[in-house]
């Protein structure tokens, strides 16, 4: 039986397991995703990974709005799910795809979605090789949640554990822009300049620093809680103490007005195309070169440095005016649904 004009719209019965769910995977799903793997609509992908260590991660994207400036919900999943395996020293091979999605989507707007999915995995050499779908009453899911899953093949040993006193801290580019543009597209809030989001996909990036570069300890992507929270991981984790250069951080003047505006920190706001690198004093300056030649990193800089700690583990920043204070731990998440 031919779809009704209705079925434009996703119904409780496309997560149905039925005519309707073969019909969503087959006329909207595959086509955009082709690939062998995928194509067997098996429960599990098959791999032939040449490589006995790998990386493996999952994440799940629950953002509002869902298309904002500088991407939307689904070039978020895969860039994020690629950046997570590529701060953990692997380049990535394959990524799963879950949908979960609120009765009555449009299929216009799931299509949109699909595409952008489609086209950044693409442009990163990632398949989509296994996936589900669900399906919620209206109101339960606020449209479409996504939950990703990804296999990297590993190309360097990075931990905790090789950070030392003295080595850098070096961060890829400026911070905040993706925090405070869904923050003010959300709210409406405009500036003269417009804000965009940082989304963007890191492996190209970090696979050619972990290839020509012998001193990179340790790396991350400073998502939700920023740069703050992810200093302060580091901190706690080693048990050394970071001193950063407030005048060596990047922050786009439009980036800084907006949070001086809304009274948040910039330092606790979300990144989502921008890593944070420990890396050796020797190795630092090669870094740097080597981040300012890609597009993504033209704007790194060297931020700080590890120091030994006297009393308890901590961040501090020397400011401006060449003061000190502590940059603490976020409490909580200041900007809610942001990834």
């Amino acid at each position: 039986m031919e779809p009704k004009a209705e079925t434009k719209k996703v119904l409780l019965a496309h997560g149905g397991g039925g005519q309707l769910t073969d019909e969503l995977i087959r006329r909207h799903i595959l086509p955009r995703f082709k690939n062998k793997t995928l194509a067997e609509l098996a429960d599990s992908a098959k791999l032939n990974l040449d490589s006995r260590s790998v990386c493996f991660t999952t994440d799940s994207y629950v953002i509002k709005p869902l298309f904002f400036n500088g991407g939307d919900i689904g070039k978020l999943a895969v860039c994020g799910t690629i950046n997570d395996l590529a701060v953990a020293g692997a380049k990535p091979v394959a990524l799963a795809l879950s949908l979960i999605i609120e009765e009555g989507l449009e299929f216009e707007l799931l299509e949109k979605i699909l595409d952008s999915i489609s086209k950044t995995a693409r442009q990163n050499n990632v398949n989509i090789v296994t996936g589900d779908i669900k399906t919620v009453e209206t109101g339960a899911a606020d449209k479409i949640f996504i939950n990703t899953a990804g296999i990297g093949i590993r190309i360097a040993e990075l931990g905790f554990n090789k950070i030392k006193v003295g080595d850098k801290i070096i961060i890829s580019g400026t911070i905040g822009d993706h925090g405070m543009t869904i923050l003010s597209q959300r709210e409406g809030i405009k500036f003269q300049s417009p804000l965009k989001s940082d989304c963007a996909a890191l492996a190209k990036l970090t696979g050619r620093l972990l290839q020509n570069v012998n001193g990179i300890k340790f790396m991350r992507d400073p998502t939700r809680g920023g740069l703050a929270a992810t200093l302060n991981e580091i901190s706690k984790s080693t048990g050394l103490s970071i001193e950063i250069n407030q005048p060596a951080i990047p922050v786009t003047p439009t980036v800084q007005a907006a949070a001086d505006i809304l009274g948040l920190d910039v330092l606790n706001t979300a990144n989502e195309g921008k890593f944070v690198a420990v890396v050796s004093p020797q190795s630092a300056d090669k870094c740097l070169r080597i981040c300012k030649k890609n597009t993504l990193g033209k704007k790194a800089s060297i931020i700080g440095t590890v120091i030994k700690t006297h009393d308890t583990p901590a961040v501090e920043m020397i400011t401006r005016i060449g003061g000190k204070r502590i940059v603490p731990m976020p409490y909580g998440r200041e900007l809610p649904r942001i990834c």
